[in-house]
């Protein structure tokens, strides 16, 4: 059962306990990421998660790690384009060691100025190795192809320029500007003691701070091209389609329509374009939804001079699909599939306390499996065809990096 509280400073609580599993998942999920920066301070959500682990005011950053090593724990955090979470997994006879040293980094954190001069080499390293690895690059690229100039494209690193750039007074501006309590979500899951939520309100319930008023306008998919000139070994691909935003209530007819074009091994790309033809190691197809928009993708990575008929076969069989629809077997086959990834996933706290954090933060509600399981049994094979044209039918967005970063002659924006 999904318990959700709300303290009267606006941080929200949403926990499960499972009282047959031995560990804790515990997250503190905050609300902002690259989508709400500018040009200017691009990268700086994801400096502050850096920052976070590089001492407080009772531990030095080596205390921080020691304390989790200690118990056996596994502490981490990450940035994404909306959101930013400080997450721990521990036994759960150690929820109060996981529950102070967390806290500490979040509030207690000193952002000391030579720790910012060292971590920027770092965060630069990082924007570096990315740089060095076109297969995951070519992503981002896609992003910024497909969302025109607004800050949901923008990379979560930011550039080599604005990392260099941050003074301290620009972490701590932004830091009390989007840490504010009502752009924070506290999840758990796992074997919780019966006073959690007594300990979690002595812990947040202090907590101040006024939310910012955010004005940012509303990402739209707007098809554009996006070319890096590398020296790679391959060229990698990615071609962007308008996919659905989070709350769309038909997201899980994505999901299905995802898992027949390109979301496994059996999928119609993997199947074409590397079991037939052997065009590709790498293809496969994904969606990111956000709270506005949502991005259909598909990735190949080729030999340079076989692009063009990698994006024909592409091309090819979205053209298929739009015309002739799915069968009735593929929808069977996904429907199992997306399924079982829902059932295998909730046999983990990690990932039940990451739905919890996530859904809060975007959606602002939760939904049973029975209820998840019913709304994927009731999709039809019309509703996926139906979306699979209105997708199929909207113009296209490339980005692509290779050593002459030409767009292929078989690319079709419309």
């Amino acid at each position: 059962m999904i318990v959700k509280h709300t303290l009267p400073n606006g941080v929200r609580i949403v926990a499960e306990k499972i009282p047959h599993v031995r560990s804790i998942a515990f997250g503190i999920w905050v609300g902002t990421g690259s989508e709400r920066e500018t040009l200017q301070d691009n990268g700086i959500s994801h400096f502050i998660e850096h920052m976070m682990f590089k001492g407080t005011k009772k531990r030095s950053a080596r205390q921080l790690a020691e304390a989790f090593d200690e118990i056996g724990g596994q502490v981490n955090a990450f940035t994404s384009k909306e959101m930013t979470c400080y997450y721990a997994k521990v036994l759960d006879q150690h929820f109060t060691t996981a529950l102070d040293v967390l806290s500490d980094m979040f509030f207690e954190s000193v952002f000391a100025e030579d720790e910012i001069e060292k971590e920027k080499k770092v965060i630069v390293e990082e924007i570096r190795m990315v740089e060095d690895t076109p297969d995951d690059m070519v992503h981002d690229l896609l992003s910024e192809a497909s969302l025109g100039q607004h800050a949901l494209g923008y990379s979560v690193l930011g550039s080599v320029e604005t990392v260099e750039s941050f003074t301290r007074q620009d972490l701590m501006r932004y830091r009390e500007r989007s840490y504010a309590p009502q752009h924070v979500v506290v999840a758990l899951a796992g074997n919780l003691p019966d006073d959690y939520l007594e300990r979690l309100e002595e812990v947040f319930g202090a907590y101040q701070g006024e939310a910012a008023i955010r004005t940012n306008d509303v990402p739209v998919f707007t098809p554009g091209l996006k070319l890096k000139q590398k020296a790679t070994e391959q060229t990698h691909l990615c071609i962007g389609l308008p996919g659905l935003a989070i709350k769309d209530s038909r997201i899980y007819t994505l999901v299905l329509l995802n898992n027949i074009l390109g979301g496994n091994m059996s999928s119609r790309l993997f199947q074409e374009i590397r079991e037939e033809r052997g065009l590709a190691y790498s293809v496969y197809s994904y969606h990111s939804a956000h709270r506005d928009v949502g991005i259909f993708a598909i990735y190949a990575g080729t030999k340079h001079g076989q692009e063009e008929e990698v994006v024909d076969c592409i091309q090819h069989t979205l053209t298929q699909v739009k015309e002739k629809g799915v069968a009735d077997t593929e929808l069977a086959k996904a429907k199992e599939q997306l399924k079982s990834s829902l059932m295998l996933g909730l046999e983990s706290t990690n990932n039940r306390m990451s739905r919890l954090g996530r859904n809060e933060l975007l959606l602002g509600k939760h939904y049973t499996l029975d209820e998840i399981v019913e709304s994927v049994e009731n999709i039809s094979l019309d509703h996926v065809n139906e979306l699979a044209r209105e997708i199929i039918d909207s113009p296209m967005s490339l980005a692509l990096i290779s050593p002459d970063a030409k767009v292929p002659g078989s690319f079709r924006r419309n």
